[in-house]
């Protein structure tokens, strides 16, 4: 509820994305009891995916209300008829209670829309509510819900990746407040599966999703749910670990498709000397090695390995290592692959070691912050000149269909959040491909099949 320096509201959206029982209801309450009788909001429009949940939000502020003599003195009329449910000022102001369709809100100039359930909200629901806001000079709307459950929330999605993608971008989105507690599952201290009760790590995931902990919730509570729940149910309604659809217009952004498509080719093969690359997400769920090599005038990208976890990429890479020598290992060290910097150098040293062998490549490449938006750039201009073939691997064609860019100084690199795409095949095929371009150029040995 920020103002600008004109005084109007810093925000004109408000997501609110917290697991259930948090007190969400609360935060609705306080908007709307502040709208009727402090803001002077002519009316407020309050809707639910279930006309028992909007009925149900409209007992409680009764409630409020009829509780402060203050306030009650100030309402002209409770309005209970079904469907109608509203609580009318002497002023005039009106907070009406409804039950979202495909209609429902049309023909009112709603100051304020307070959208709760808004893990099931779509585009008919918005076409049909967003423009009542049209012909009030400061309008304000609310969503309220917990974590996406899939295709039926569609408008938080979007409002998730627009918060994603400003906080990726380091510049705050120009009219959306976004608050959302959830946990990341894929870090051992925010595992949803654990059942044991003296697990810090669970207890620590229950704590970072659930504000109200210590208020309205127990950790008690929340462990017995943990052991009846399912684990899906659990990291979902406990710990806000969210499915978000995405828009079809967000894909293929950055690089068109039928380009992308035009460059594959089943029987190309990288001849020697490779480059191999390895890159993950941040939220260290998967890892992929990529591997690329000339293929005639052209620059031959595949990938070698996308698998989920990250225990086998060391002994992975080992395994190619000895198995094709190649010119070059590449990680961003400043990325999340680059924990496995350290343990890849030492492990190719002894594998060397006890092999007996000379590798060309023990010391991993570490490309600076300007070769990444390099690699990037290269390799966007390489599919619009068509210097790059790949067989159409689907990691790396589903992380370039989902892909879009950051900016990274003058330049710009892949964007790791804000996506709903895991890019790191894409990264890695980046990076591999940077990797050999600038390499000393040696004399081609040939094409042999490394798979």
């Amino acid at each position: 509820m920020g103002e600008n320096a004109a005084g109007d509201w810093s925000a004109f959206e408000v997501g609110v994305n917290v697991p259930r029982q948090n007190g969400k209801g609360g935060i609705i309450e306080a908007r709307e009891l502040w709208g009727l009788f402090v803001g002077g909001e002519e009316l407020i429009l309050h809707s639910a995916h279930e006309f028992k949940t909007a009925k149900n939000a409209f007992r409680r502020i009764e409630r409020l209300i009829k509780g402060c003599p203050d306030l009650h003195r100030r309402v002209k009329r409770y309005w209970q008829t079904t469907g109608e449910e509203s609580i009318e000022l002497h002023t005039g102001e009106l907070l009406r209670f409804i039950a979202r369709s495909k209609g429902s809100g049309r023909g009112f100039t709603g100051w304020t829309n307070i959208l709760d359930e808004d893990m099931i909200l779509g585009d008919d629901e918005m076409d049909a509510l967003l423009p009542t806001m049209a012909a009030v000079a400061n309008p304000q709307i609310w969503y309220l819900g917990s974590a996406g459950i899939g295709a039926l929330s569609v408008q938080l999605g979007r409002l998730r990746r627009r918060a994603l993608q400003a906080l990726e971008k380091g510049v705050p989105d120009p009219s959306l407040a976004y608050f959302e507690w959830s946990i990341d599952p894929h870090v051992d201290e925010c595992r949803p599966d654990c059942a044991d009760h003296d697990d810090a790590g669970s207890d620590e995931a229950i704590l970072k999703a659930n504000p109200a902990t210590g208020y309205r919730l127990s950790l008690e509570k929340s462990r017995n749910e943990r052991l009846t729940m399912s684990t899906e149910g659990f990291a979902r309604e406990r710990l806000g670990v969210g499915v978000y659809p995405s828009e079809e217009e967000d894909t293929w952004s950055v690089i068109d498709e039928d380009a992308w498509r035009a460059l594959e080719d089943g029987t190309s093969r990288p001849s020697d000397p490779v480059v191999f690359s390895i890159d993950m997400p941040p939220e260290r769920s998967h890892a992929a090695i990529c591997v690329a090599g000339r293929s005639g005038k052209s620059v031959h990208v595949e990938v070698v390995e996308h698998r989920p976890g990250i225990g086998w990429v060391i002994p992975r890479a080992v395994e190619l290592a000895l198995k094709w020598d190649p010119a070059a290992w590449v990680i961003d060290g400043g990325g999340p692959a680059g924990s496995l910097i350290s343990g890849l150098q030492d492990a190719l040293k002894a594998a060397a070691a006890e092999q007996g062998v000379d590798l060309k490549a023990l010391e991993v490449t570490t490309p600076k912050v300007r070769e990444i938006g390099q690699a990037t750039g290269q390799f966007i201009d390489s599919v619009a000149d068509q210097t790059t073939v790949h067989l159409g691997n689907a990691p790396l064609t589903t992380a370039l269909a989902g892909a879009e860019l950051r900016p990274l100084g003058d330049a710009s690199a892949w964007a790791r959040r804000g996506v709903d795409v895991d890019i790191s095949p894409l990264v890695a095929g980046t990076l591999a491909r940077w990797g050999l371009v600038t390499l000393p150029e040696e004399e081609d040995e040939g094409a042999p099949n490394l798979w």
